[in-house]
C-alpha cells in the first residue's frame, strides 16, 4: 500500500514522500479500513517540524520521528 512517510524533521514539502509499505494487518477487534485521500492539517505540519521541541520528549523522537507515518 502507499503511504505518505517521513524519516527525519523538516518542513513538510522537503521531507514528506510517498513510499510503499506493508499493508497493516488488524487485530481481532480492529478494522483496517480504505482511504482515498486526504489531507495534512496544521497539527500534522507542526509534527513533522517537530515543534514544539518539547514534543520529541514525549514519545515522537528526539533526533528523528519514532512514528514516520503523520496522522
Amino acid at each position: 500500500m502507499q503511504a505518505m512517510v517521513y524519516t527525519r524533521y523538516g518542513a513538510p514539502a522537503d521531507v514528506l514522500h510517498v513510499a510503499e509499505i506493508d499493508t497493516p494487518q488488524p487485530q481481532a477487534d480492529e478494522v483496517l479500513i480504505e482511504i482515498h485521500a486526504s489531507s495534512v492539517n496544521y497539527g500534522d505540519r507542526a509534527l513533522v517540524r517537530g515543534k514544539p521541541f518539547l514534543v520529541r520528549f514525549m514519545g515522537y523522537g528526539v533526533r528523528s520521528p519514532n512514528y514516520q507515518i503523520p496522522g
